[in-house]
Formats: structure tokens, sequence, C-alpha cells
């Protein structure tokens, strides 16, 4: 089931029906375990709704799918995220670091946004005015307890400075972690069971009505599993209203960076498409 935060309320679709609920507190929501089994049931008393309801209603405002939870983020989990990190940051001898991680039991996570640091869907993405290279990173984000257990997942956009990580790898929060540096949604599908493998991320990047950049690749491509990234998050680190957190890219297109006026596309078999246009800051 699909859970969405509008700006008129709370809409729940489920296999058979769409409710609509009162705003809910997203501290509270999100701070509970077993989440997907405690929501189905209580929603059972919300209104039901049409279809073409629904879409008017996600058409009028949604909100990211969040409260005042932290974004966290991983690194370097798909092999393309290895192969493209070690070439933006040859030249400033950190190439190795990238491929070390990689294969290290360790993996790379790293502080990604505060809440207002958050674009909605549909709101401006950023870029900043002192990088040269800059790219989307479409990235499956999971909804994690406070106990650390995965128990949803939705769309996100880690926008990065590749030119900014590239002259230095000690300036990653430079450039991962900004005003509009980062956009989740549409929804969280919520679901304890994890995605399949086969399980599809796609880019869109359209440029004045044009595909600019486009690329594909699958949950198969992931190094690291879902709860194991959530695992080593958790080991010195509490979240008592939990957490979300970007799992890494394994989309990187080549000889491309963004522009003010660019449109994102991000889409996830099975959770939706988020979009953003990109501004810069």
């Amino acid at each position: 089931m699909r859970l969405f935060k509008l700006t008129s309320g709370t809409l729940l679709e489920t296999d058979s029906e769409l409710l609509l609920g009162p705003e809910l507190d997203w501290d509270q929501l999100l701070g509970r375990e077993h989440l997907p089994k405690l929501l189905k049931s209580e929603a059972s008393h919300w209104e039901k709704i049409s279809a073409e309801d629904a879409e008017q209603l996600k058409a009028e405002g949604l909100l990211a799918p969040m409260g005042n939870q932290e974004i966290w983020a991983a690194g370097v989990t798909y092999y393309r995220s290895r192969t493209a990190r070690m070439e933006e940051s040859q030249d400033a001898g950190g190439a190795d670091f990238y491929d070390k991680v990689y294969g290290a039991e360790r993996p790379e996570l790293f502080f990604k946004a505060t809440p207002s640091r958050v674009s909605n869907p549909g709101d401006k993405v950023n870029i900043r005015k002192d990088s040269t290279w800059d790219v989307p990173e479409p990235e499956l984000t999971l909804l994690i307890s406070p106990s650390g257990k995965v128990q949803g997942f939705t769309v996100g956009n880690d926008m990065s400075s590749r030119s900014i990580e590239g002259e230095n790898p000690l300036y990653l929060p430079q450039a991962k972690v900004y005003q509009g540096c980062a956009s989740v949604g549409p929804c969280i599908l919520l679901q304890e069971e994890m995605l399949p493998d086969a399980t599809a991320i796609r880019l869109e990047i359209i440029r004045d009505g044009a595909m600019a950049a486009s690329g594909e690749t699958t949950l198969a491509q992931m190094k690291r599993k879902p709860q194991e990234l959530a695992d080593w998050l958790f080991r010195a680190n509490t979240f008592p209203i939990g957490c979300l957190m970007m799992t890494g890219t394994g989309i990187v297109p080549d000889n491309f960076t963004l522009q003010a006026g660019d449109v994102v596309k991000i889409t996830i078999d099975g959770i939706g498409t988020l979009e953003n246009p990109v501004g810069r800051i």
C-alpha cells in the first residue's frame, strides 16, 4: 500500500480501495514500529474516495512524505557509482578511496539532509552556483523505524556536486548538503518485505522539452542490501522518530551536467515517479 502526504490530508492506496484521512503528525506516524500493519487497521474508518478524486488531490499538492526525520545516505553501493567516483576524484588522488570502500565490510554512510533542505515533489531542487558539474542521483530510499527495521520505501533524489566532491573527497558535505539538495516522494510504499531484485529505477532529464539524459538500473546491481545498510546506520545512532536513508545510485549520466530549468524525473517500480524542476542557489 502507498501513503501520500497531501496539502489537504492523507491518502492511503491499498490493493482494493482509496482512503482519505486527516492531516497526521508524521513524526509520531513514522516513529511507530510495524507501521504497515497498524496503519492499515487504523485507516479502515477513513473516507473512501474514487480514483478520479484521488488524482485530483494529488494534483492539488503533494508534500514530501516525512516529518522531522533526518535523511542519511549510503555511497558506492553500485559498481557504476564506484567507477564514476574514481574517475571524478582521480586528479585529487582520491580514486583509491572509492575502490576500497566498495570492497570493504563497512559501507560509506553520510548525513544528507534536514527536513528544511528537502524539496517537495514538484518543487525545485538546486544546483550550487560555485559548482561546475552537477547531477541528480536516483536512489531507492528506505523508511526505517526507531528500532532500525526497514518498513517502507520511497523515491529519493540525492542532488550532488561532482566537481566539488571530485576536487577533494573531504569536501563531500559541501557537495551533498545545501538548500534544496534532496527530494523524496511521491509517496511511501509501506511494506516490511524487501523489494524484488528486478525492481527497476529509471532516470529522465528533460531540457527545453527534449530528453537530455536518461538511464536505468535494477536493485540487483546493489552490492549491499537495504537492511544491511540500516543495521550499520543504527550501530551507534538512535532515531526516536525513525529516519530515511538513501541507498546509493547506479545511474551516472556520462559527460552531463544539470542546468537551471531542467526537469528531473525518477521512477521506481511499485512506488511511482518523483519529478522536480532544477534551480540554482
